[in-house]
Protein backbone atom coordinates (compact mmCIF):
# COMPACT_ATOMS: atom_id res chain seq x y z
CA UNK A 1 0.00 0.00 0.00
CA UNK A 2 0.93 3.38 -0.95
CA UNK A 3 -0.15 6.38 1.57
CA UNK A 4 -0.26 9.53 2.33
CA UNK A 5 -1.26 11.87 4.99
CA UNK A 6 -2.55 15.53 4.89
CA UNK A 7 -2.19 17.60 7.66
CA UNK A 8 0.67 17.45 10.23
CA UNK A 9 -0.20 18.68 13.26
CA UNK A 10 -0.61 17.34 16.71
CA UNK A 11 -2.61 14.83 15.27
CA UNK A 12 -1.09 13.64 11.92
CA UNK A 13 2.09 13.91 13.51
CA UNK A 14 1.84 11.54 16.56
CA UNK A 15 -1.16 10.04 15.94
CA UNK A 16 -1.13 8.82 12.41
CA UNK A 17 2.31 9.58 10.91
CA UNK A 18 4.03 6.47 13.80
CA UNK A 19 1.90 4.28 12.49
CA UNK A 20 1.62 4.32 9.05
CA UNK A 21 5.30 4.80 9.05
CA UNK A 22 5.60 1.63 11.09
CA UNK A 23 2.96 -0.60 8.45
CA UNK A 24 4.59 -3.76 6.76
CA UNK A 25 4.24 -3.86 3.25
CA UNK A 26 3.39 -0.60 2.86
CA UNK A 27 5.32 3.03 1.71
CA UNK A 28 4.85 6.38 2.98
CA UNK A 29 5.09 8.32 0.20
CA UNK A 30 4.03 11.96 1.82
CA UNK A 31 2.64 14.26 3.79
CA UNK A 32 0.58 17.16 2.59
CA UNK A 33 1.41 20.69 4.62
CA UNK A 34 2.45 24.25 3.51
CA UNK A 35 3.97 25.45 6.50
CA UNK A 36 7.57 25.77 6.84
CA UNK A 37 7.85 24.94 10.51
CA UNK A 38 6.06 21.10 9.85
CA UNK A 39 7.95 20.39 6.96
CA UNK A 40 11.00 20.98 9.03
CA UNK A 41 9.26 18.32 12.02
CA UNK A 42 8.54 16.25 9.31
CA UNK A 43 12.23 15.97 7.68
CA UNK A 44 13.20 15.40 11.33
CA UNK A 45 11.05 12.97 11.94
CA UNK A 46 10.69 10.46 9.02
CA UNK A 47 13.79 11.69 6.37
CA UNK A 48 13.01 10.67 3.04
CA UNK A 49 9.06 11.43 3.46
CA UNK A 50 8.60 13.80 0.98
CA UNK A 51 5.89 17.25 1.29
CA UNK A 52 3.71 18.48 -1.03
CA UNK A 53 1.17 21.63 -1.49
CA UNK A 54 -1.68 19.40 -2.22
CA UNK A 55 -4.26 16.61 -2.01
CA UNK A 56 -3.75 16.95 -5.92
CA UNK A 57 0.02 16.35 -6.12
CA UNK A 58 -0.09 13.87 -3.52
CA UNK A 59 -2.42 11.75 -5.53
CA UNK A 60 -0.02 12.48 -8.37
CA UNK A 61 2.86 10.70 -6.88
CA UNK A 62 1.22 7.20 -6.71
CA UNK A 63 -0.83 6.87 -3.88
CA UNK A 64 -4.00 4.59 -2.92
CA UNK A 65 -4.90 5.53 0.29
CA UNK A 66 -4.48 8.98 2.18
CA UNK A 67 -5.31 9.72 6.08
CA UNK A 68 -6.85 13.33 6.43
CA UNK A 69 -5.71 14.92 9.90
CA UNK A 70 -6.69 18.44 9.46
CA UNK A 71 -9.40 20.73 11.84
CA UNK A 72 -12.89 19.42 11.62
CA UNK A 73 -13.69 22.52 9.10
CA UNK A 74 -11.44 21.96 6.38
CA UNK A 75 -12.05 17.53 6.18
CA UNK A 76 -15.51 17.66 4.30
CA UNK A 77 -14.10 19.36 1.43
CA UNK A 78 -10.37 17.03 2.09
CA UNK A 79 -12.61 13.74 2.27
CA UNK A 80 -14.80 14.64 -0.73
CA UNK A 81 -12.21 15.34 -3.15
CA UNK A 82 -9.96 12.56 -1.96
CA UNK A 83 -13.13 10.21 -3.03
CA UNK A 84 -13.28 11.78 -6.14
CA UNK A 85 -9.24 10.95 -6.95
CA UNK A 86 -10.45 7.20 -6.12
CA UNK A 87 -8.39 7.41 -2.99
CA UNK A 88 -9.30 4.86 0.18
CA UNK A 89 -9.69 7.54 2.97
CA UNK A 90 -8.65 7.23 6.64
CA UNK A 91 -10.45 10.28 8.26
CA UNK A 92 -9.34 11.34 11.71
CA UNK A 93 -12.24 11.98 14.23
CA UNK A 94 -13.90 13.64 14.25
CA UNK A 95 -15.09 12.39 11.16
CA UNK A 96 -17.95 15.24 10.37
CA UNK A 97 -20.03 17.84 12.47
CA UNK A 98 -23.37 16.20 12.30
CA UNK A 99 -25.30 13.03 11.16
CA UNK A 100 -26.47 14.39 7.78
CA UNK A 101 -22.57 15.43 6.66
CA UNK A 102 -21.54 12.27 8.16
CA UNK A 103 -24.49 10.72 5.81
CA UNK A 104 -23.06 12.69 2.79
CA UNK A 105 -19.61 11.55 2.67
CA UNK A 106 -20.65 8.00 3.77
CA UNK A 107 -23.14 8.03 0.28
CA UNK A 108 -20.10 9.70 -1.75
CA UNK A 109 -17.73 6.94 -0.71
CA UNK A 110 -20.50 4.41 -2.40
CA UNK A 111 -21.36 5.84 -4.95
CA UNK A 112 -17.22 5.56 -5.83
CA UNK A 113 -16.85 2.45 -4.67
CA UNK A 114 -14.23 3.89 -2.25
CA UNK A 115 -13.05 2.49 0.83
CA UNK A 116 -14.03 5.39 3.62
CA UNK A 117 -12.99 4.90 7.43
CA UNK A 118 -12.76 6.58 10.28
CA UNK A 119 -9.45 6.78 12.73
CA UNK A 120 -11.12 4.87 15.72
CA UNK A 121 -7.84 3.68 17.32
CA UNK A 122 -8.83 3.80 21.01
CA UNK A 123 -10.46 0.61 20.35
CA UNK A 124 -7.27 -1.07 20.39
CA UNK A 125 -6.10 0.44 23.56
CA UNK A 126 -4.60 -1.78 26.06
CA UNK A 127 -7.70 -1.40 29.23
CA UNK A 128 -10.45 -1.34 26.32
CA UNK A 129 -9.03 -5.04 25.00
CA UNK A 130 -8.67 -5.97 28.63
CA UNK A 131 -12.10 -4.91 29.32
CA UNK A 132 -13.48 -6.78 25.89
CA UNK A 133 -11.55 -9.76 27.47
CA UNK A 134 -13.22 -9.54 30.47
CA UNK A 135 -16.50 -9.59 28.77
CA UNK A 136 -15.99 -12.18 26.59
CA UNK A 137 -14.69 -14.53 29.26
CA UNK A 138 -18.17 -13.67 31.17
CA UNK A 139 -15.98 -12.66 34.35
CA UNK A 140 -18.09 -10.26 36.02
CA UNK A 141 -21.41 -11.34 35.48
CA UNK A 142 -24.52 -10.03 33.98
CA UNK A 143 -23.54 -6.03 33.24
CA UNK A 144 -25.55 -2.97 34.31
CA UNK A 145 -23.23 -0.20 34.09
CA UNK A 146 -20.40 0.99 32.01
CA UNK A 147 -18.52 4.27 33.04
CA UNK A 148 -15.62 5.81 30.33
CA UNK A 149 -14.13 8.96 30.85
CA UNK A 150 -11.12 10.86 29.78
CA UNK A 151 -10.62 14.22 31.63
CA UNK A 152 -7.32 16.28 31.93
CA UNK A 153 -6.56 19.72 32.90
CA UNK A 154 -5.24 21.50 30.17
CA UNK A 155 -6.47 25.25 30.07
CA UNK A 156 -4.32 26.34 27.18
CA UNK A 157 -6.45 23.40 24.89
CA UNK A 158 -10.22 25.64 25.79
CA UNK A 159 -8.92 28.65 22.97
CA UNK A 160 -8.11 25.65 20.45
CA UNK A 161 -11.54 23.68 20.81
CA UNK A 162 -13.34 24.21 17.58
CA UNK A 163 -15.84 22.16 15.47
CA UNK A 164 -17.94 20.90 18.16
CA UNK A 165 -15.55 21.06 21.30
CA UNK A 166 -14.43 18.17 23.72
CA UNK A 167 -18.06 16.93 23.06
CA UNK A 168 -16.98 16.01 19.36
CA UNK A 169 -13.38 15.19 19.88
CA UNK A 170 -13.22 12.73 23.27
CA UNK A 171 -16.97 11.83 22.66
CA UNK A 172 -16.29 10.14 19.31
CA UNK A 173 -14.28 7.60 21.13
CA UNK A 174 -15.96 6.92 24.11
CA UNK A 175 -19.64 6.61 22.10
CA UNK A 176 -17.71 4.51 19.97
CA UNK A 177 -16.53 2.54 22.52
CA UNK A 178 -19.83 1.94 24.60
CA UNK A 179 -21.58 1.25 21.03
CA UNK A 180 -18.90 -1.76 19.96
CA UNK A 181 -19.47 -3.03 23.41
CA UNK A 182 -23.04 -2.87 24.86
CA UNK A 183 -25.09 -2.15 20.64
CA UNK A 184 -27.77 0.30 20.18
CA UNK A 185 -28.75 2.94 22.19
CA UNK A 186 -32.77 3.69 23.09
CA UNK A 187 -32.13 6.76 24.83
CA UNK A 188 -29.52 9.79 25.26
CA UNK A 189 -29.56 12.40 28.12
CA UNK A 190 -26.45 14.85 28.13
CA UNK A 191 -24.87 17.84 29.89
CA UNK A 192 -22.34 19.93 28.58
CA UNK A 193 -20.11 22.83 30.12
CA UNK A 194 -18.92 25.92 28.63
CA UNK A 195 -15.75 27.87 30.30
CA UNK A 196 -17.34 31.00 29.63
CA UNK A 197 -20.28 32.91 28.43
CA UNK A 198 -18.63 33.88 25.16
CA UNK A 199 -17.17 30.36 24.91
CA UNK A 200 -18.66 28.79 21.51
CA UNK A 201 -18.30 25.12 21.87
CA UNK A 202 -18.27 23.06 25.14
CA UNK A 203 -14.86 21.97 27.22
CA UNK A 204 -16.47 19.47 28.83
CA UNK A 205 -20.05 16.79 28.62
CA UNK A 206 -21.89 14.44 30.58
CA UNK A 207 -23.69 11.95 28.83
CA UNK A 208 -25.52 8.88 29.89
CA UNK A 209 -26.75 6.09 27.31
CA UNK A 210 -29.36 3.61 27.62
CA UNK A 211 -28.52 0.89 25.44
CA UNK A 212 -31.32 -1.47 24.26
CA UNK A 213 -30.24 -4.23 25.97
CA UNK A 214 -31.06 -2.52 29.29
CA UNK A 215 -27.17 -1.29 29.76
CA UNK A 216 -26.68 2.11 30.89
CA UNK A 217 -23.26 3.96 29.86
CA UNK A 218 -22.26 7.15 31.53
CA UNK A 219 -19.42 8.84 29.67
CA UNK A 220 -17.68 12.24 30.51
CA UNK A 221 -14.90 14.10 29.25
CA UNK A 222 -12.99 17.37 29.83
CA UNK A 223 -9.95 19.60 29.32
CA UNK A 224 -10.42 21.29 32.50
CA UNK A 225 -10.66 19.13 35.01
CA UNK A 226 -7.98 18.48 38.04
CA UNK A 227 -9.21 14.95 39.03
CA UNK A 228 -10.09 12.87 36.63
CA UNK A 229 -12.82 10.40 36.76
CA UNK A 230 -11.29 5.97 36.25
CA UNK A 231 -10.44 5.79 32.91
CA UNK A 232 -12.96 2.74 32.84
CA UNK A 233 -15.20 1.15 35.48
CA UNK A 234 -17.26 -1.27 34.52
CA UNK A 235 -19.99 -3.24 37.12
CA UNK A 236 -21.84 -6.68 37.05
CA UNK A 237 -23.29 -8.88 39.20
CA UNK A 238 -19.86 -10.63 39.95
CA UNK A 239 -17.68 -7.96 40.25
CA UNK A 240 -16.94 -4.64 39.00
CA UNK A 241 -13.45 -4.09 37.19
CA UNK A 242 -11.93 -0.29 36.92
CA UNK A 243 -8.74 0.91 35.80
CA UNK A 244 -7.08 4.80 36.34
CA UNK A 245 -4.82 6.33 33.53
CA UNK A 246 -4.49 6.49 29.53
CA UNK A 247 -3.75 3.91 27.74
CA UNK A 248 0.33 4.23 27.32
CA UNK A 249 0.70 4.32 23.66
CA UNK A 250 -0.15 7.85 23.75
CA UNK A 251 2.44 8.97 25.95
CA UNK A 252 5.03 7.39 23.40
CA UNK A 253 3.96 8.56 20.39
CA UNK A 254 4.72 12.07 21.77
CA UNK A 255 7.64 11.22 23.47
CA UNK A 256 9.21 9.79 19.24
CA UNK A 257 8.56 6.47 19.47
CA UNK A 258 7.01 4.20 17.05
CA UNK A 259 5.43 0.32 16.85
CA UNK A 260 8.53 0.00 14.62
CA UNK A 261 11.04 1.57 16.72
CA UNK A 262 9.36 0.38 19.98
CA UNK A 263 9.53 -3.78 18.61
CA UNK A 264 8.06 -6.52 21.38
CA UNK A 265 7.65 -3.40 23.71
CA UNK A 266 5.14 -1.47 21.62
CA UNK A 267 1.60 -1.25 23.99
CA UNK A 268 2.61 -3.51 27.18
CA UNK A 269 1.78 -1.64 30.36
CA UNK A 270 3.73 -1.49 33.43
CA UNK A 271 2.03 -3.67 36.49
CA UNK A 272 1.09 -0.77 38.31
CA UNK A 273 -1.04 0.78 35.39
CA UNK A 274 -3.29 -2.62 35.35
CA UNK A 275 -6.94 -2.16 36.63
CA UNK A 276 -8.73 -3.74 39.30
CA UNK A 277 -11.21 -6.79 39.72
CA UNK A 278 -13.41 -5.81 43.52
CA UNK A 279 -16.17 -7.65 44.84
CA UNK A 280 -16.72 -6.87 48.18
CA UNK A 281 -13.59 -7.52 50.25
CA UNK A 282 -12.12 -9.23 47.21
CA UNK A 283 -9.48 -7.35 44.94
CA UNK A 284 -6.80 -8.47 42.70
CA UNK A 285 -5.52 -7.54 39.40
CA UNK A 286 -5.39 -7.72 36.05
CA UNK A 287 -3.04 -7.81 33.47
CA UNK A 288 -3.66 -5.89 31.24
CA UNK A 289 -3.58 -6.74 26.90
CA UNK A 290 -1.32 -5.34 25.29
CA UNK A 291 -2.29 -1.84 23.04
CA UNK A 292 -2.52 -2.16 19.56
CA UNK A 293 -3.31 1.31 17.60
CA UNK A 294 -1.20 -0.34 14.47
CA UNK A 295 -4.12 -2.99 14.33
CA UNK A 296 -6.51 -0.61 12.77
CA UNK A 297 -3.95 0.61 9.97
CA UNK A 298 -3.62 -3.06 9.58
CA UNK A 299 -6.77 -3.96 9.00
CA UNK A 300 -7.60 -0.93 7.10
CA UNK A 301 -4.82 -2.09 4.49
CA UNK A 302 -6.36 -5.25 4.43
CA UNK A 303 -9.45 -4.06 3.67
CA UNK A 304 -7.92 -2.39 0.58
CA UNK A 305 -7.10 -5.30 -1.23
CA UNK A 306 -10.77 -7.03 -0.18
CA UNK A 307 -8.68 -9.61 2.50
CA UNK A 308 -10.95 -8.35 5.46
CA UNK A 309 -13.68 -5.58 5.88
CA UNK A 310 -13.42 -2.17 7.22
CA UNK A 311 -12.19 -1.59 10.27
CA UNK A 312 -15.04 0.85 10.88
CA UNK A 313 -17.98 0.32 8.67
CA UNK A 314 -20.58 2.68 7.49
CA UNK A 315 -23.16 1.60 9.94
CA UNK A 316 -20.94 2.47 12.92
CA UNK A 317 -19.78 5.50 11.92
CA UNK A 318 -23.25 6.54 11.41
CA UNK A 319 -24.52 5.25 14.51
CA UNK A 320 -21.97 7.42 16.09
CA UNK A 321 -22.85 10.68 14.81
CA UNK A 322 -26.61 9.97 15.26
CA UNK A 323 -25.86 9.41 19.66
CA UNK A 324 -23.65 12.90 19.35
CA UNK A 325 -26.19 15.00 17.52
CA UNK A 326 -28.77 13.62 20.36
CA UNK A 327 -26.39 14.66 22.92
CA UNK A 328 -26.02 18.11 21.50
CA UNK A 329 -30.20 18.13 21.35
CA UNK A 330 -30.72 16.82 24.48
CA UNK A 331 -28.18 19.56 26.40
CA UNK A 332 -29.69 22.23 24.45
CA UNK A 333 -33.29 21.47 25.62
CA UNK A 334 -32.65 19.72 29.09
CA UNK A 335 -34.12 16.72 28.01
CA UNK A 336 -33.80 12.86 27.40
CA UNK A 337 -34.08 12.41 23.16
CA UNK A 338 -35.53 9.20 22.38
CA UNK A 339 -33.63 7.20 19.21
Amino acid sequence: MRIGLVGYGKGGRFFHAPLIASLPDATFVGVVTRSAERRRELLADHPGVAAFDSLAELAAAGVEAVAISTPLATRRALILQAIELGLAVVSDKPFSADAAQAQELLEAAERRAVLLSVYQNRRWDSDFLTLRKLLADGVLGVISRFESSIERYSPRSVGKLAGGGVLLDLGSHLVDQALQLFGPVARVYAELQYASPQQSVDHGFFIALTHRNGVVSHLSGSCLQSTPRPRFRLSGSEGCYSVHGLDGQEAAVLAGLTPKSAGEGWGVEAEDCWGWLEQGERRERVPSQRGEWLSFYIAFQRALVGQSGNPVTAGEVLANAQVLDAARLSALEGRVVVL
